[in-house]
């Protein structure tokens, strides 16, 4: 038997079939867009790709230390002035912003970073960096993006040529930053007081996105709410009374304390932080002494503190202050012999992605990639500046994304037999340009096409 919505000819049947069809030619036509679009992405990432590949192999030979990316800068401001860009440099440093607009619509900004790390290349590419230099200490360093932000900045000028190519798509204004000296994490900050969001049209997104080791090239991954961790640096200088070490009565052994004092302060996760509350608090350096037979006068300790909340932040920082001094008043230490505490000027707070647009932004991927290479990833207790640009007055929503690197067969063999893939900041991690590039700029294009104005 036939349905009455068919067989019945009531003017209520007819205004709702009509419905129907109006729906389904929408469903269609939007389709059918959608379909044009990633045709168009696809057809200009694949013209720009061969290009690109040589823009990421130099950037790769020839990296530069944090706060002097001076030749880095001047690459990646050429490339957006040959685009149409609008470019400013030597903002908050090396930092350049680049302005094209196209017609009334939202503000979308988008931030590579620019610098690699005091790292020794062993990747054995034709193309690794062979470059040494002096740090900010005298000391000669190798250098290399041990860190993907070579990677960073070849998808942000690919996106940057895509999104120029298909002005006819999209309104609005794109404000593309190279940012200097994310790792040592002062960058953002550095922009930022130099009038980044007021010098410049201000944002209504920020977008970025960060290698990922782990996941296979071709796939992104992302994480709604807290993704990167803040991060506080700590120096402890444990100071004692030295002496000769066959008689330890009459000293005050700062050795002996800075042992206490580094298992006490692993209570302060343990005992004195909720457990739903992540917190890490690792002794990643101790230093004291010069013979065996010898008691110091001083130890000194580096830490690093990882958390989310601010809260958590902050507590953590202050009982380690306490614990640090309560051990060495119970050691018998008089005042002036107190431990010093202080921070260093190396810290950033958590990378938040604003819930609504890392979701939406996330539904963009899973249409342009499929759910099988939209791959939801948990927090870590990394660190990022980019989350600076979120917590200013402005309330800017920000979403930063992961771009998986390895070869699929690797992180396979990996999963197969337990043998962990290198990380970042290793000696010998790199992406594979195809597909990474590929899938970065097409990724990158498609978010800020979502958040831009439809022509």
């Amino acid at each position: 038997m036939l349905s009455p919505w068919i067989c019945c000819s009531s003017p209520h049947s007819l205004r709702v079939t009509r419905w129907l069809a109006i729906v389904t030619l929408i469903t269609l036509s939007l389709s059918s867009q959608a379909a044009t679009l990633r045709k168009a992405v696809a057809s200009r990432v694949n013209a720009e790709y061969a290009s690109l590949e040589t823009l990421y192999k130099h950037l790769h030979a020839h990296p530069e230390l944090s706060y002097h990316e001076e030749n880095t800068a001047a690459k990646i401001s050429d490339e957006l002035k040959q685009i149409g860009f609008q470019v400013t440099g030597k903002i908050g440093g090396h930092g350049i912003v680049g302005v094209l607009k196209n017609g009334a619509g939202p503000t979308v900004l988008v931030r590579t970073d620019l610098d690699a790390l005091p790292v020794k290349e062993e990747t054995g590419l034709p193309y690794a960096s062979r470059v040494r230099t002096k740090d900010d200490k005298g000391n000669e360093v190798s250098v290399m993006h041990a860190c993907g932000h070579d990677m960073h900045m070849t998808v942000f000028a690919g996106t940057a040529r895509v999104l120029a190519a298909l002005r006819d798509k999209w309104n609005g204004t794109l404000v593309m930053i190279g940012q200097p000296a994310e790792e040592r994490v002062g960058g953002a900050k550095a922009m930022l007081a130099d009038g980044l969001f007021t010098r410049f049209p201000k944002p209504d997104y920020c977008l970025a996105l960060h290698v990922n080791s782990q996941l296979p090239a071709g796939s992104v991954g992302y994480t709604e709410g807290y993704m990167l961790a803040n991060v506080d640096g700590l120096n402890i200088t444990i100071r004692g009374v030295s002496g000769h070490g066959a008689w330890p009565h009459t000293t005050k052994d700062p050795i002996v304390l800075a042992a206490q004092t580094i298992l006490a302060l692993q209570t302060i996760v343990s005992r004195e932080t909720a457990p739903g509350d992540p917190a890490v608090i690792t002794v990643g350096s101790i230093h004291g002494g010069t013979k065996h037979n010898i008691i110091p006068d001083e130890v000194t300790l580096q830490l690093t503190l990882r958390s989310y909340s601010d809260e958590v932040r902050a507590h953590n920082i202050e009982a380690v202050k306490r614990i640090t001094k309560g051990l060495a008043q119970a050691a018998g230490l008089p005042e002036n012999r107190m431990p010093i505490v202080t921070l260093e000027n190396e810290s950033s707070s958590a990378t938040y992605n604003d819930p609504a647009l890392a979701a939406r932004v996330a539904n963009v991927f899973r249409s342009w990639f499929g759910e099988e290479n939209t791959i939801r990833e948990k927090p870590v207790m990394g660190a990022e500046d980019f989350g600076l640009y979120g917590r200013t007055e402005h309330k800017v929503p920000i979403c930063m994304f992961w771009l998986g690197t390895v070869d699929p067969k690797r992180v396979q063999e990996s999963k197969r037999t337990g043998q962990s893939l290198p990380s970042l900041h290793s000696s010998t991690f790199h992406p594979i340009p195809e597909p990474t590039i590929k899938t970065g700029v097409t990724a990158m294009t498609a978010a800020a096409l979502e958040l831009l104005g439809k022509k």
